[in-house]
Order: C-alpha cells, then sequence, then structure tokens
C-alpha cells in the first residue's frame, strides 16, 4: 500500500470551502492517466475514457474535513470560531490547532472557555460543554492577531499519522482515505470499458453540495460513492451497535439516512467480491449520509451505492482505519469499474 501517499493526504488541510491542497494532490496523481478539469465550485473531475458509447460510472469521494473558520478576534488576541461539520465538543479539549493565514500557519491551542478543574464545583464540571465554548490561542497580542490573522481563515487540527499494528490514525481519514481509495483504484484499472469518471468532491461536511453540483454536470449513469462509515467495535458498545468491525474487509452499504442504495447495485459488489476473494462486510448505517444520497435523486433516478471504509473514531482527531479494510476497498473498486459495463440495474 501507497503509505507515503495516504499520509500526504490525511495529515493535509482542506475544510469545506478551502480544499485547494488536497486538489493539488489529486490532480498530481491522476492528472497523467485521466483527463482532469476543475469546476466552478472546486470539484476535481477525472475522466479515464472507456469503449465509445460504453456506459458512464462516477466514482465520488470528499476532499473536505471538518474544520473551522476564524469568526473573530478579540482585544487580547484569542479567536472564536465557526464550525464546518460535526465536531463532538466533547473530543475538542486540548487539542493543537493549526490557523491557516495569507502570511503562512500560525500554531495555536484550542481551549475551553473554564475555570482549572481546582476551581470548579461539582455542579460547573459536570456542566455539558458547547462547541461555541471553545476559543484558540495563537499566543499573540490582540494587534498581532488582528494584524496577521483574518475573519474567515481556516482553522484545523495539528495531528500526524501514526501507525498502531495494521491500523492507521489520523485526523481526517473522512474521507482523505476515501480519496486515497480512488485513486489507487483508478490506478489499477487496465483497458475497461466502461467511462470512468472520478470526482474528488467539495463541501460534503456541510450538506453534499459539491457532489450534487458535479453529478448535475457529469449526469452519470451509475455512481458509486468513497466514504468512510463507523467500526463501533470499541468496549461501551454493544454488539448490535457496531455498525461494521476493523479488518473485516470493506463495507458494501445498504442504506444511510442520505439514501437507499440501489439492491441490484448491492448485489453487483457483493458477488464481485465474492469472485474475487475479498473479504467485505455488509454496512446498515442508521444516521449520517454520503455524496451518493446527493447524486442519486438526479436526473430522474441513478443507481448508486456507497462503498465505506470502516473507521473508529469519526470525527475525532484520532479516526482510524485498518490496512486490510483500505486494500480491501482499492481492489473490490477496482474490479467492479472493470466489470461495470456487465452490470444490469434495470427494475423491468
Amino acid at each position: 500500500m501507497n503509505v507515503s501517499l495516504l499520509r500526504e493526504l490525511v495529515e493535509g488541510h482542506g475544510i469545506p470551502g478551502q480544499e485547494d491542497a488536497i486538489r493539488a494532490i489529486v490532480r498530481r496523481e491522476l492528472g497523467p492517466i485521466t483527463e482532469c478539469r476543475t469546476d466552478m465550485m472546486g470539484n476535481l473531475i477525472c475522466v479515464k475514457k472507456g469503449k465509445p458509447g460504453a456506459r458512464r460510472v462516477m466514482v465520488a469521494a470528499h476532499m473536505d474535513e471538518i474544520g473551522f473558520l476564524v469568526k473573530f478576534i478579540d482585544n487580547d488576541g484569542f479567536l472564536r470560531l465557526q464550525p464546518l461539520g460535526g465536531f463532538d465538543p466533547r473530543q475538542m479539549n486540548s487539542q493543537r490547532v493549526i490557523v491557516h493565514t495569507a502570511s503562512g500557519p500560525k500554531n495555536g491551542v484550542l481551549m475551553y472557555g473554564t475555570k482549572p478543574k481546582h476551581l470548579l464545583t461539582d455542579a460547573e464540571a459536570a456542566a455539558p460543554q458547547k462547541v461555541e465554548g471553545f476559543f484558540v490561542d495563537c499566543g499573540l497580542s490582540g494587534e498581532s492577531a488582528k494584524e496577521l490573522i483574518s475573519i474567515g481563515d481556516m482553522v484545523t487540527m495539528d495531528r500526524n499519522m501514526i501507525q498502531m499494528g495494521d491500523l492507521f490514525t489520523c485526523k481526517c481519514m473522512d474521507d482523505r482515505v476515501g480519496v486515497f481509495v480512488m485513486i489507487e483504484a483508478v490506478k489499477k484499472l487496465v483497458d475497461q470499458d466502461c467511462e470512468v469518471i472520478a470526482v474528488a468532491t467539495v463541501q460534503e461536511e456541510i450538506g453534499l453540495r459539491g457532489a450534487a453540483a458535479s453529478g448535475s454536470s457529469v449526469q452519470p449513469d451509475v455512481v458509486i460513492a468513497l466514504d468512510v462509515t463507523l467500526a463501533n467495535d470499541i468496549p461501551g458498545v454493544p454488539e448490535q451497535d457496531h455498525i461494521t468491525k476493523l479488518g473485516r474487509g470493506t463495507a458494501i452499504k445498504v442504506m444511510d439516512s442520505s439514501l437507499v442504495c440501489h439492491p441490484k447495485l448491492v448485489e453487483h459488489f457483493r458477488q464481485v467480491a465474492i469472485r474475487e476473494g475479498i473479504p467485505y462486510q455488509m454496512e446498515v448505517l442508521p444516521m449520517g449520509g454520503t455524496d451518493a444520497g446527493a447524486i442519486q435523486r438526479l436526473n430522474g433516478g441513478i443507481p448508486a451505492l456507497t462503498l465505506s471504509i470502516p473507521t473508529r473514531y469519526v470525527h475525532t482527531v484520532n479516526e482510524t482505519v485498518h490496512a486490510g479494510d483500505v486494500q480491501a476497498s482499492i481492489d473490490i473498486l477496482a474490479a467492479y469499474l472493470q466489470d461495470a459495463h456487465n452490470g444490469v440495474y434495470s427494475y423491468e
């Protein structure tokens, strides 16, 4: 597995609307083997031609990560934040962050506006935390902060990827590991019949916006979204709520709150996995949506499915995947794209 590319993607920075650095990586990787263009929203659309008149399959993976914008700088130099995407405030305490300014990155610490533990009453200590109670301290005076930092500057978590046995952990496997799977699967294709349209989408974390825009312009015959899903196989979670388990293979989604995947497309993926000996698990996710949900309803309806990478600790700085599940996702996607022209998805 190309660990250096995975590291570059997950350690990169790009909140909704500011995905430029990630888009450059995808263009560098897929530009030599596809025709690439960027639309007016920032989606990178990479086309690998197939046979004339063949089925057009869109593969979508979003580049953005959850993060923040600077919305206010007070006279003491502390920054207040506008969240973009759903961080759990219980997981935000005492993190290091990077404030991305026009003059370069500034280090900061993300802290909650409260008294130290030593001074809290029991009631104060038990009070729930809220995202709006957090601030960033960059070690700057009010005057310096206002000179160097602008309203609207991007703020992201500062966290490097580490390996733990067969697991990889970083701040935004969601959805850079999906982008990684898309890149590596497209590289594996050899004389496929279908036309593959690999789209690195934007602004997924705030409403699947880039997928809707790019799907409308691309008008595919089939869409496959790539995203993470919950692997709740940890202490404290009942087994019936695990959704998926790390190390059991890629996850073929049945449904989430944004779509019910096309049943014939689900079965096509399942048969590809069985034929190729690729480990897989079936996924039913009661909450959460993916790019496929935005594209499925376009143009009178498009057969859609999400292929998921099981991930522990989603929407924290410790999002964790299993190397075998990532490789299984690459393998099944590449195998499907080689066979996509054989799929029959009509209901009649």
